[in-house]
């Protein structure tokens, strides 16, 4: 038996992950010094009511090594697969590498990715052991597979990269007026900016080109839409417009919530999609 534990940066429904068989450990978000544990002691949806009517921008912290190890020790007997977040973003992977040390049943993966990205990376491992690998094999094709990993979002809004320090006051404000739709993609386990549309519509057209320009979706593997935010009405449209991506009908198609992790960075509003490329395309 081989078990699976990510992060809560995953933005796995807990019910979702227990069907899987997975185990997600939270992260814990900091609003003005009252800590939450994400998915357990705060929901997506408080989360974003809490950052919108919130001054202070909220903080994250990573898993303790000391925490990990806790969990570790439940699964002695078995082979244990850690897929972290990307090291690049948190310090989640480096807790987890260190608390493996005493443990040579536990092998540890950097997602390079976050969100619904490294959800279908979890996702995938969890095929590979319905298919009878072994946890060395799945290591294997996981840290293949992931090269192939592409999450790209729509951003609604510049205020909360501004809030975090990721732009200045002056672009946020110059990228309002104009009405900037930010594109971003994960790139080397960071999330950076790729493009820029103005207006909602032009931001969903890059969206849909960027898929195509990746070969498309390969639909035999696990792949994702989803939104930031307390309304999914941004996203609905999205899929509304891109039925051409996609061969599954769009009332199918895999969706989700962005959580905390991102969504302080990224705001509400934002639109991700997460999929493997189609290489039969490329």
């Amino acid at each position: 038996m081989i078990k699976i534990i990510t992060d809560s940066a995953s933005d796995f429904l807990q019910a979702e992950a227990t069907k899987l068989g997975v185990t997600v450990m939270p992260i814990k978000i900091l609003f003005k010094e009252k800590e939450y544990l994400d998915g357990i002691t705060i929901d997506n949806k408080t989360f974003y009511k809490k950052l919108i009517e919130s001054d202070e921008f909220p903080k994250t912290t990573q898993i303790s090594p000391y925490e990990y190890e806790q969990e570790f020790k439940k699964y002695k007997d078995q082979e244990v697969i850690v897929i972290t977040l990307s090291k690049k973003l948190s310090g989640c992977y480096q807790s987890a590498t260190l608390a493996s040390k005493g443990y040579p049943n536990v092998r540890v993966i950097d997602s390079k990715n976050v969100t619904i990205g490294q959800q279908i990376l979890v996702k995938y491992a969890v095929g590979l052991i319905a298919e009878g690998n072994s946890a060395d094999e799945i290591v294997e094709k996981v840290e293949s597979a992931k090269k192939d990993l592409c999450v790209i979002a729509v951003l609604n809004t510049l205020e909360y990269l501004k809030k975090g320090g990721r732009i200045s006051a002056t672009s946020a404000f110059v990228g309002t007026l104009l009405s900037i739709k930010p594109v971003v993609a994960v790139k080397h386990g960071k999330v950076e900016m790729i493009g820029k549309a103005r207006g909602s519509k032009n931001g969903n057209n890059m969206l849909r080109k960027i898929v195509k320009d990746n070969g498309g979706i390969d639909e035999t593997l696990p792949y994702k839409v989803a939104y930031a935010g307390l309304s999914d009405s941004i996203m609905k449209k999205y899929l509304n417009d891109s039925q051409d991506l996609y061969t599954a009908p769009i009332s199918e198609v895999p969706v989700g919530m962005i959580g905390a992790t991102i969504g302080t960075h990224i705001g509400p509003g934002a639109v991700a999609v997460a999929f493997f490329k189609n290489k039969k395309n490329k």
